[in-house]
């Protein structure tokens, strides 16, 4: 297959990788349709009424670019958090804010340190920069971040990357814990601290946002993906200091965001009774699941997110199985990627009907292995 012959060198080396295999591409490949859709982390509970109300009424609009400024959610969310505006950058869901803070301050050869087996698409935008990637194993099923720590130190890192709670394991350290790691850094090492999944999590694990707000080397990560159930939207925002936020201005995608998505993220956030609604739908599906686990002889991890790891006992091999075998019967759930953290399956939170084809299918796909 021919191609463009001016390629960079780093682009002519990086293997053509997609962190993320879609349900709609595992359709397409085999035939299956989807009828469990409780593998991408997103909320099967919806948006709210009040969204979906919105959106509509502002459907009209689509022909019009978004506003560049982000004015009218970035004031939205400073009010929401007690923060000011200019803390506040609006970028197409976390991932494309991964992308630009690797830009912001990674060079060819420049170090990252990630945990392995954490957040893919992470890795994926520091290799696209030619980063050199140091990873940390997990301390059971926590990020290590004693060890996250020393391999910044000894590396002389530029970048660390860190979820609160975690994805893929769905656990999570208390606030203290990462505030302590956020001032031993080093002023010269960036700290991502990625909290996709802060609604969904208990109190106790979120620094506050006086806390860390004025340290110039930590940008927090946050998203409409998840509990807001606006991942088809694309909206997330980064949280710093106005001088770090600022700089996103000379790289970010002006017009990135879309008009619609905008509207419907403005309606999340003012309908917190929602959300306070969808979070206790996400705790009693993540307490089913466990069940549903326990049920078949598999153990539960704690989780503080929208998904929840169930422990397959044995090793990749054997937890590929179930992923292949669930998708057989139309359940679409994921696994992580790298050992000893692919011995689990993830399974998203959903609806009733989708755990139900859930606790359906898992005994026979058991039975059958």
């Amino acid at each position: 297959m021919s191609a463009f012959s001016r390629f960079t060198p780093l682009i002519r080396a990086l293997p053509s990788t997609v962190p993320f295999v879609g349900p709609e591409a595992i359709e397409r490949q085999r035939g299956l349709p989807v009828k469990a859709r409780i593998g991408a982390n997103e909320s099967g509970f919806g948006p709210a009424p009040s969204v979906l109300a919105a959106i509509r009424e502002h459907a009209g609009e689509t022909w019009k670019y978004n506003d560049p400024e982000n004015y009218d959610l970035k004031q939205a969310l400073a009010a929401h958090l007690g923060i000011r505006a200019d803390n506040i950058a609006i970028g197409e869901g976390i991932d494309s804010l991964l992308g630009l803070i690797v830009r912001l301050v990674i060079d060819p050869g420049s170090v990252v340190v990630t945990s392995f087996g954490a957040y893919p698409t992470f890795n994926f935008h520091a290799n696209g920069f030619g980063c050199r990637l140091v990873t940390v194993p997990y301390a059971g099923d926590r990020e290590d971040l004693n060890g996250l720590l020393d391999a910044v130190k000894r590396e002389d890192a530029t970048l660390v990357y860190f979820a609160n709670p975690d994805n893929p394991m769905g656990s999570w350290w208390e606030a203290d814990d990462i505030v302590a790691f956020a001032r031993a850094l080093p002023e010269t090492c960036l700290m991502i601290l990625d909290e996709a999944y802060c609604e969904t999590g208990p109190a106790i694990a979120m620094p506050s946002m006086a806390t860390l707000i004025e340290q110039p080397n930590v940008i927090r990560t946050r998203t409409f993906s998840k509990a807001y159930g606006l991942a088809g939207s694309r909206v997330g925002y980064a949280i710093g200091t106005p001088g770090t936020i600022q700089a996103f201005d000379k790289i970010r995608h002006h017009f990135g965001m879309n008009r619609i998505g905008m509207v419907a993220a403005q309606a999340a956030l003012a309908d917190q009774a929602y959300l306070r609604e969808v979070v206790g739908n996400i705790k009693r599906a993540r307490e089913r699941i466990a069940a549903i686990a326990a049920d078949n002889g598999l153990s539960a991890l704690s989780s503080a997110t929208n998904f929840v790891a169930i422990d397959c006992g044995r090793d990749g091999v054997h937890a590929r199985a179930i992923v292949d075998g669930l998708m057989q019967h139309g359940v679409f759930i994921r696994m992580p990627g790298v050992a000893p953290l692919n011995r689990c399956v993830r399974i998203s939170v959903g609806p009733d009907q989708d755990l139900d084809l859930l606790a359906e299918a898992l005994p026979q796909v058991l039975k059958a292995l």
